[in-house]
């Protein structure tokens, strides 16, 4: 019976689907408060480019690992080589999918989730699985390149 009653509340514990469930310093996930692009871009090692706009960032704090997010439009050259220098194992591809995403990222910073865009490039990366010592904390980069006009382009990058 009481190993019964341990396994129950050992499940619950790591239960991390509610996130109206308080556990530890509160609810989870939310937002950490005055947590913006710097915060993103800094965990990330993203050089935001010059002359970027609409430059936007936040962190969700997760029971597990936090997730960082960042956006900002810049010319689709600029955009490009963002990417390449992430080191993805995949070049950017058309991402073609009706996937919508359980939980909203982007939608925190008023933004559609790059998911659900039509046509954006994708890439993403393991960044200790191709030894990018720049970013050895990173688990995972994931990028999307919306082609906003003929010469700008939003970048949506999220990490973990």
């Amino acid at each position: 019976m009481l190993a019964v009653l341990f396994s129950a509340l050992l499940i619950v514990s790591c239960d991390t689907g509610n996130p109206d469930r308080v556990s530890g310093n509160g609810p989870y996930p939310y937002w950490k408060k005055g947590a913006g692009a710097a915060e993103a871009a800094g965990f990330m090692k993203i050089q935001v480019p010059e002359g970027a706009t609409e430059v936007k960032g936040a962190v969700q704090v997760n029971p597990q690992e936090d997730s960082y997010i960042l956006t900002f439009s810049t010319d689709r050259t600029t955009a490009a080589q963002i990417a390449k220098d992430l080191r993805p194992e995949e070049p950017l591809t058309p991402w073609k999918s009706s996937f919508s995403p359980k939980r909203e990222l982007f939608g925190h910073l008023g933004l559609t989730e790059p998911q659900t865009l039509k046509g954006p490039l994708r890439a993403s990366v393991c960044p200790p699985c191709v030894e990018d010592d720049r970013r050895r904390k990173v688990a995972w980069i994931e990028i999307y390149i919306e082609n906003l006009s003929s010469d700008r382009a939003r970048v949506y990058l999220h990490a973990f």
